[in-house]
């Protein structure tokens, strides 16, 4: 008998819980509920205990009921694996015909403005601003055209008077800071 090693069976602790986290790669936290009676008062006492579990292939999700098992230890707090899962927790489907259709027309709309953007800025911009320009102004009115050059050349000349008093005015403040 002592020529031929024979395989053992080994007596190893299992518990059944539910996983309370997945997020480490092939490792999954478990909890376990258990009730106990107090020993001097007698009152039922709920116990909970969380493992760190193995799972090589992450199959189980949080949710998930799974019976785990003791193992040689894998790392500094996985001292157990898991066997199988007993009951994957219940994922709501969501079918297309269910979506908001007012949804979906407003992406399309999104998508249908994106694309036509694109495809401006892909033409020519200079013809577009004339465009632009001629609709905006009365036709057969060269009077009112004239005005409006000569008030955007008046806003440009306004917009440079304006920078340079605010440069003079950072120069005084300059001069009162070495007064002080």
């Amino acid at each position: 008998m002592a020529d031929a090693p024979q395989a053992t069976a080994v007596n190893r602790k299992s518990r059944v819980g539910t996983v309370v986290s997945d997020r480490n790669d092939k490792t999954i936290v478990v909890s376990i509920e258990r009730a106990t009676r107090h020993r001097l008062y007698r009152k039922v006492l709920r116990r909970r205990k969380q493992y760190h579990v193995h799972d090589a292939e992450n199959s189980a999700t949080v949710g998930d009921l799974v019976r785990i098992e003791e193992c040689r230890p894998i790392s500094k707090l996985k001292r157990w694996q898991l066997v199988e899962v007993l009951t994957e927790r219940a994922v709501t489907e969501i079918a297309p015909e269910s979506i908001d259709s007012t949804l979906v027309d407003e992406m399309q709309r999104t998508a249908a403005r994106a694309a036509a953007e694109q495809a401006e800025e892909a033409g020519e911009s200079a013809p577009e601003a004339s465009s632009e320009t001629a609709s905006d102004e009365p036709a057969g009115d060269a009077a009112t055209g004239d005005e409006t050059a000569a008030e955007a050349s008046s806003e440009a000349s306004d917009e440079t008077a304006d920078a340079e008093p605010a440069a003079g005015e950072a120069e005084s403040d300059s001069d009162a800071e070495q007064t002080d």
